[in-house]
């Protein structure tokens, strides 16, 4: 796995806010391009293609959560300005989180950088994080980017920490990303798809759209990404994440008892995530959302002629700097997916 995590530490590295995905998106296809893969750019979607294109489906989206400079020393989270957001409401349980904890922020480092070059622009400090009710935003004091101009971007400073059987950095979704890198260098040979704003809820167009354009449908296609917990305790005895459905659709597809047969076989722990959640407000008393994902509002915008499954990993601290995995979770998702696309007779 070395050679896995040498990929995972140097994408950490690399900015990608939300809407600024640019620069990290051509890290990507330097990456890919230097192992023989075909990748081609569109309007919010990397695609990249092994020697079988249509041996499988996988997607993950680039984009992580950070700041934009929106006036003179003024700074949003990136995801909810005017611009970026599409059809977030309040309701989902990220927003939720992400409005509950604002001090989370306090004291992080962060970096400036030119959106289509990736060129560093300077270091800050969060001061103070607050939610401002009128803008239904977050708004940060930042010291030391007084000399920024409107539509920069910021991202965390970041790196990959190793601790006892846990990682940790912001691993939504760079983690996935690095997941599929190291399955093109491993004999994937199918198709991927690294899609931008999701964090906006926006990805699920660009990646229609992509489908749309070439008049292809599928019903295998595989979103990865991480699924947030609220402790250590609930992903002890977890390795990775499906579901039947989320808030928009349920997921019809024969990857999604495969991959579980998969696990079953490789004793590897998993849960239906929409089934813990529907449990948990049954024993609480209170409705909640079973949370939106790329593949539902793919599935729902598309009738269903477009279909697929959710693979994840198992998180905590989510959308920070310390978002923590296990490596038995990373490790798992790798066995699940050479399972299904590089070892199939």
């Amino acid at each position: 796995m070395e050679r896995f995590y040498d990929i995972l530490k140097q994408l950490i590295r690399i900015p990608s806010v939300v809407g600024a995905e640019h620069s990290f998106f051509m890290f990507i296809k330097r990456e890919l391009e230097e192992i023989g893969i075909k990748v081609e750019y569109y309007d919010g979607v990397l695609v990249a293609k092994g020697k079988d294109p249509t041996s499988g489906y996988i997607s993950a989206h680039a984009d992580r959560h950070g700041l934009i400079c929106t006036g003179h020393n003024e700074f949003q989270y990136a995801a909810f300005i005017a611009k970026n957001r599409a059809d977030l409401t309040g309701t989902s349980n990220s927003e939720q989180l992400l409005h509950r904890f604002t001090s989370r922020f306090v004291d992080e480092k962060v970096q400036a950088y030119e959106p289509w070059s990736g060129s560093y622009l300077g270091l800050g400090v969060i001061r103070d994080a607050y939610l401002c009710e009128r803008r239904n935003n977050i708004i940060f004091n930042v010291e030391g980017f007084d000399f920024l101009f409107p539509g920069t971007p910021i991202a965390f400073m970041d790196k990959l920490e190793f601790k006892d059987d846990l990682i940790s950095a912001q691993l939504d979704n760079v983690l996935s990303v690095a997941i599929i890198i190291y399955m093109y260098m491993t004999g994937y040979k199918g198709t991927a798809f690294f899609t931008s704003s999701e964090e906006a809820g926006k990805s699920w167009r660009f990646l229609l759209e992509w489908f749309r354009r070439f008049d292809i449908s599928t019903n295998e296609l595989l979103v990865l990404d991480t699924s947030p917990y609220e402790n250590l305790e609930d992903i002890k005895n977890l390795n990775v994440i499906l579901r039947h459905r989320d808030e928009n659709a349920v997921f019809r597809s024969p990857l999604k008892n495969i991959i579980k047969n998969i696990a079953i076989e490789e004793n590897i722990k998993y849960h239906f995530k929409d089934a813990y959640l529907k449990n948990k407000m049954l024993q609480s008393g209170i409705k909640g959302s079973l949370g939106t994902t790329e593949l539902g509002r793919i599935i729902h915008a598309t009738k269903g002629t477009i279909q697929g499954a959710t693979l994840q990993i198992p998180t905590i601290g989510y959308h920070t700097v310390n978002e923590t995995a296990s490596i038995k979770a990373v490790e798992s998702m790798i066995t699940i997916l050479r399972r299904l696309y590089i070892e199939k007779t």
